[in-house]
This record gives structure tokens, sequence and C-alpha cells, in this order.
């Protein structure tokens, strides 16, 4: 499955053998897409053709995730899934294309890559949009039962491997149903391909390594380094939108316009609730595309 006809896949070297797959299509400025969990570069099917009529669209599978490296082993520190590094591997990859200067859309974890992103190269994002999340230190300092009960995987898959990896991969068909359902009633808003994709990843031991790996860093690597930004009040300097869906935990639990400006020293900051769930590009794509082609302007 790919998003368009103008599109080309490409797999680039970022580091030290991490090779990050994508694809790219299109003309205009450069816009960068990044995925959630547990997906890959093709949640963003039904938007990117119309994307790329406008923009260079470009979309990734973050490390552990897709046809990208899944580095493996055990890291105390969790460093190989920090979105400090997986926004290296972006930035490595927006130069190699030729992209000194972008817009970037990230969805759920590709959300939370953008963040650092943002933080990280502040002179390459030009304006950023965040959907259906907000900032991690965020989550974690008000987490309380209906958090803990709704995002459940936040907790579980943090637990020592290989515990959490076992219980998986030895019911992955369960486990992807659960995944899924936990944020989404119709599983039909999925492309029968893409989520064939989506749940192929529940059965690769390597993948679902990963997966455990980005939420470790996410309760560990990830808060210091945004405890530590606070401190040294470095602070997303571009635009920024975020959006969320209407039914979500988001949209029950926070006030995330105001969450995303206390980690922003641009004023302008802005956003509001689409239809549906947690799966913006799947299920909000309409929507979706107006706001994209009315901000990245």
């Amino acid at each position: 499955m790919r998003l368009g006809e103008t599109f080309t896949d490409f797999d680039i070297d970022v580091s030290y053998g991490i090779t990050i797959h994508g694809t790219q299509g299109g003309h205009g400025p450069a816009l960068l897409l990044l995925h959630g969990f547990p997906q890959n570069h093709l949640i963003w099917h039904k938007v990117a053709p119309q994307l790329s009529q406008s923009y260079t669209v470009v979309a990734l599978d973050l490390r552990g995730f897709g046809t990208s490296s899944k580095p493996g082993g055990e890291d105390p520190k969790h460093v190989q899934y920090s979105k400090s590094t997986m926004a290296g591997d972006c930035a490595a990859v927006m130069k190699r294309l030729g992209h000194e200067k972008y817009f970037v859309c990230g969805h759920d974890r590709g959300g939370r890559v953008a963040h650092k992103l943002c933080v990280e190269y502040p002179e390459r994002v030009l304006k950023v949009m965040f959907l259906d999340i907000i900032p991690t230190l965020a989550h974690y300092e008000t987490t309380d039962q209906f958090f803990a009960t709704t995002y459940w995987h936040w907790f579980f898959l943090i637990q020592d491997a290989p515990f959490p990896e076992n219980l998986i991969l030895g019911a992955p068909e369960v486990s992807a149903q659960k995944f899924f359902r936990n944020m989404l009633d119709d599983v039909t808003v999925f492309h029968s391909e893409a989520a064939s994709e989506y749940r192929s990843l529940f059965t690769d031991p390597a993948g679902v390594h990963a997966m455990c790996e980005d939420y470790r860093a996410a309760a560990t690597i990830d808060l210091e380094e945004q405890r530590e930004d606070i401190e040294k009040k470095r602070k997303i300097i571009c635009p920024i939108r975020v959006f969320w869906g209407a039914k979500g935990l988001i949209e029950m639990k926070y006030d995330a316009v105001t969450e995303w400006r206390k980690v922003c020293c641009n004023t302008d900051v802005g956003g509001g609730s689409f239809p549906g769930g947690h799966y913006i590009p799947e299920e909000a794509d309409g929507e979706l595309l107006v706001e994209i082609q009315k901000f990245f302007i």
C-alpha cells in the first residue's frame, strides 16, 4: 500500500546502522508527517494525496515501527527510544532529503517526537501541529484513576522486559484488538491493508520490544529531558495548533491548548476538537485537511 502515485519510498541510514523508512511525494513547502502508536506512516493515506498537491509531503516510520530499524538489547536508560533520539532521526532524514526548514504534524507518539524536534531543532521547524496529545510530563504529573484506566497501556508497557513482551507475543491478535478498541469503537475506519500492517507489529518480537521501549523511555528519560527543558527555559518557539478527538481522553480530561501554551514561548497557540476519537488522520481526515491547509502557510 502506498500513499499516492507521486510518492517514492526511501530508506535512509541516520546513525550507527539505524535505517528510517519513509515516503516522499508532491511539491511545495516541506511537510513532515509523524504517525502514532501502534501504527506507521500509512495513517496518512486519506490525507496525503491531497496534501501532496500543495506540499512536499514526507511521511516516516518512526524507529521501532513499520519497516524502520528496531534496535534491541537491554538499555537501562532507554536512550535508543527517547523522543530526543527519535527527533534526531527525523532531522537527519529531512536534511538528507534537502529540507532545511519544514512544517511538522505529529499524531500520538509522533507528536511527542515532534515536541522534541521543535525544542532540539528550533531553527528548522516553522510550525507544528499536535494531534490528540498534551506534553508527556503533563500526563504523568496529573495521573489519576481515570487516566490510568483509560490509558492502561502506558503502565503495562513500561514494566520490565520481557514481561509485557511475552504477554503480547503470546496473544498477538487479542493484544492488537485490545490496543485499538481501547480508543476506537469502529475499527472499520482503518483501510484493510493498513490495518493488516498495524496488526503485524504485534507478531514481531523486535517490534513488540520496540513498542515497550518507546513507552519505557516516555516514563524515564523523556520525563527527565522535559523537566530539564523547563528548568533551562527551552520552549517551543514556533506557532502551535493542537487538535483532539471529541470522544477521546483529551476532550474529557484536559485543556490541551493551555497545556501546550505552558511549553511554548510563542503566543500563536490554538486548536480545538474534531469529531470521532483518537485516530484523527483516519477518523476525521476531512477536518484535518482543512486545518492543515489553513495553518501551514
